[in-house]
């Protein structure tokens, strides 16, 4: 459904003249992060049962340039631009950066996932989507081994399980 309302959109609009064009080439913007190269494999694959012309990945700045016209349809035929993710050169305040960070739209070590859970957390509780549970973890009496805590693990897995949408959505 969106390569006929993309070519709808674009052929309704009034800054677009070229009665005489059958091609469509529209170029792909957004955040880093959010899915462009994804939109575009997958458009590729439904239109024209082809596999994936762009590399993806789970963290930002896999597209580095803008690279060649990727074809995703046939009727109309259509191509779209793939671009590295898009941020203004300065963010507002910290909270917009964090917000960023959370998506994946900043690297992580930029920022530090322990720094980043401790925001997720206090955020979550401030919205009150999670509540606290006792839990009883210890029974009986003797040598007990203690297994030190690995907070930046917990970190990255908390991390991991929100943006998976393991908390919630």
């Amino acid at each position: 459904q969106i390569v006929p309302l993309v070519a709808k959109l674009v052929g309704s609009s009034p800054r677009y003249h070229r009665a005489e064009s059958t091609e469509y080439s529209i170029l792909v913007i957004g955040v880093p992060n959010v899915g462009k190269s994804s939109l575009i494999n997958s458009l590729r694959r439904l239109h024209l049962k082809k596999g994936k012309a762009t590399a993806v990945g789970g963290e930002p700045g896999i597209t580095k340039a803008v690279l060649t016209r990727i074809q995703v349809s046939e009727n109309p035929l259509m191509y779209l631009v793939d671009t590295p993710g898009v941020l203004p050169p300065k963010l507002g305040d910290v909270e917009t950066g964090m917000k960023l960070a959370l998506c994946g739209a900043i690297r992580d070590h930029l920022v530090g996932e322990d720094i980043m859970a401790d925001y997720l957390l206090y955020t979550l509780n401030k919205q009150q989507h999670f509540g606290t549970q006792k839990v009883k973890v210890l029974t009986g009496t003797g040598n007990v081994n203690v297994t030190m805590l690995s907070y930046p693990a917990a970190a990255y897995e908390f991390l991991r399980d929100f943006r998976a949408g393991r908390l919630g959505r």
